[in-house]
């Protein structure tokens, strides 16, 4: 049955301003309550394959292919790295294909470890992804973009810092806005800019062949020269080559936009990661023909010493790509990662605020302002991403806890609903692999890990006063009340009405 969309007009704006003299703000006077006011299903395959790709193919690609050379030690099995991280990272999202179409809600990891081990899990994930793992993602992101958007003009100097931090926040709040406005401009941002960056490494890629073709084949003579096979190295390259595929499971923080998700989900993952995978080993292949294992090691930026050393005065065009290739992808990271936020405040883990929907454009407003804020907020830090240190190892945490999940049903729900079932290796693959980068970091990088493990257990209290607590202070209830009534009106929002 079609979805009704009650237009925003003069009587109805007025109805929704007296909402703050009831105590549910979903209740609308004048019989408004079956209007179906919720987010629209218009993600469609396209848009989806855009999200991942988009979302994963950032800044890294063209800055710090050196991350899985320095841990490997040669070319050969650089690229042996590079395409086993691709294949581990397609089980993962299958895996997740799985979840999703099992368990088909938004909020991806958060609504996985929600239904499998409870509130408490679930509300330890959202408290890391609210304020450290989505906004330090998405302040970074802001500030490359920024960075390479004006390098150019600065050629081999430095921006200034404070340019730097206004053009991050300027592009965070402009893409905000957009993704307020409507999810249909949202999605075209995102198509439009991941088309950009697969032709940027297309580029690359058709140059190192030229390049290749025309006889430059010294440096891969020996490919395994320099292989650094220690279990440790081997581990450090892998965790490098699987941390650059990251944002696989993005497009599962939006299931319920996604039209038809039984299909399209396992679809737009099937396309998205083996496009992906091949586009980043055919890059790091014409990175290797046309530079030598000596100058990518020494390169702070890979993309920009190819540039250099192959299009020569056109050289400044790599700057333009990475930027456009940040663009896109905190446009993607922006989209999906409200959703998580909007989820959680829809079952209680956060202010109601920021479960409302705006009236006129259907779109979660609040969720969106409020993650803007946070990320312009880490923007000024000067270590912002120092915090990337502390926070991978909790990102992996949580998503051994998802592939746990998908076992755990396995076992104990067998009978359960799914569209999907990939092959059990698959979750045992996977589960095995988070073992291992959740494990490791506590040998190599043990402060991070303590100070990771230390501010999800700071989420413990937060939980017991806030949510598990049955009779909170008047004060903190009316508190609470005042403050969603004010983003109410403030954003001419109400809760989801799935009535349709």
């Amino acid at each position: 049955m079609p979805k009704k969309v009650v237009p925003c007009n003069r009587e109805r704006a007025k109805a929704i301003l007296r909402v703050g003299e009831d105590k549910q703000p979903q209740e609308l006077p004048d019989g408004d309550n079956d209007s179906g006011v919720k987010l629209k299903k218009e993600i469609g395959l396209l848009d989806g394959v855009a999200i991942i790709v988009g979302i994963i193919v950032g800044s890294g690609i063209f800055v710090s292919p050196r991350g899985v050379l320095v841990n490997s030690g040669s070319v050969g099995l650089s690229l042996f790295v590079w395409i086993c991280s691709g294949v581990m990272s397609l089980v993962g999202a299958l895996c997740y294909a799985e979840l999703g179409t099992m368990i088909p809600k938004s909020g991806g990891d958060y609504a996985y470890i929600s239904d499998s081990f409870g509130p408490l899990p679930a509300f330890l994930y959202l408290w890391v992804a609210l304020f450290v793992l989505v906004p330090t993602g998405n302040a970074i992101t802001a500030l490359a973009f920024a960075q390479y958007i004006l390098q150019p003009f600065w050629l081999n100097c430095q921006p200034p810092y404070e340019a730097i931090r206004l053009i991050a926040a300027a592009v965070t709040c402009l893409l905000t806005a957009i993704n307020c406005y409507d999810v249909k401009w949202a999605t075209r941002v995102q198509d439009v800019f991941t088309g950009t960056k697969i032709f940027a490494l297309v580029s690359i890629v058709m140059a190192g062949l030229y390049w290749l073709g025309i006889g430059h084949t010294e440096n891969f003579q020996y490919p395994m020269a320099g292989s650094n096979t220690g279990p440790s190295s081997v581990a450090l390259a892998f965790y490098s080559g699987i941390f650059s595929y990251s944002g696989w499971n993005y497009l599962n923080f939006v299931t319920e936009e996604l039209k038809e998700p039984y299909k399209n989900l396992p679809r737009a993952i099937c396309i998205s990661m083996p496009l992906v995978t091949v586009i980043f080993v055919l890059t790091n292949v014409a990175y290797f023909v046309v530079l030598t294992r000596e100058e990518i090691l020494a390169s702070n930026a890979v993309a920009f010493t190819f540039g250099d050393k192959l299009f020569g005065t056109m050289s400044w065009i790599m700057p333009l790509f990475v930027a456009c290739s940040t663009f896109g992808a905190l446009n993607g990271a922006i989209f999906a990662s409200a959703r998580l936020f909007f989820v959680g405040a829809r079952n209680g883990h956060l202010p109601t605020a920021i479960s409302l929907i705006n009236v006129r454009n259907l779109t979660p407003m609040p969720s969106l302002i409020f993650l803007c804020i946070v990320t312009i907020v880490l923007l000024f830090f000067n270590d912002v991403y120092s915090l990337i240190n502390y926070v991978s190892f909790v990102e992996t945490l949580f998503t051994t806890m998802s592939v746990t999940a998908l076992l755990w049903l396995r076992y104990k729900k067998p009978d359960l609903h799914r569209p999907i079932k990939v092959p059990l290796i698959l979750p045992i693959t996977f589960f095995l692999i988070c073992i291992a980068l959740v494990t490791l970091p506590c040998v190599s990088s043990p402060w991070e890990v303590g100070m990771g493990t230390a501010f999800v257990i700071s989420g413990i209290p937060v939980y017991g006063v806030f949510i598990y607590w049955p009779n909170k202070p008047k004060w903190l209830t009316s508190a609470s009340h005042k403050f969603n009534m004010m983003c109410a009106k403030l954003f001419l929002c109400v809760q989801e009405n799935t009535t349709d």
